[in-house]
């Protein structure tokens, strides 16, 4: 099993930057990739970024240049480093982990507000 607990979020206003953490525990050992998805009232959950064990990273085109993930493997945490907010990014962001055989893990959901 992995747990993982996601910080950071909060009101800023557009243009601003927000950056949200993730710190995972338990069977570290089996992750494979994480990442970030998002989920904003009335839509589908989404992906924003993942990246793989090897540091190879993807992102949605909308995040794209604005956006940055990364991690640091001695505290087991993702970091989402958010730029040039705006409204439309307003959503719960999700941590999310990979394990073994593709399971999939999920934090609590951080709610992040940027106002116009």
């Amino acid at each position: 099993q992995v747990h993982l607990v996601e910080s950071g979020g909060g009101l800023v206003q557009a243009g601003g930057s927000l950056r949200l953490s993730c710190a995972a525990s338990g069977s570290i050992f089996s992750i494979n990739a994480m990442g970030w998805y998002r989920q904003a009232p009335g839509k589908q959950r989404e992906l924003v970024t993942t990246m793989t064990n090897s540091g190879s990273k993807n992102y949605a085109d909308s995040v794209k240049g604005r956006f940055t993930i990364s991690r640091d493997n001695a505290k087991n945490t993702v970091f989402l480093q958010m730029n040039s907010l705006k409204p439309e990014d307003t959503a719960v962001y999700y941590c999310n982990a990979e394990g073994l055989h593709s399971v999939i893990y999920w934090g609590q959901g951080t709610q992040v507000t940027v106002s116009s």
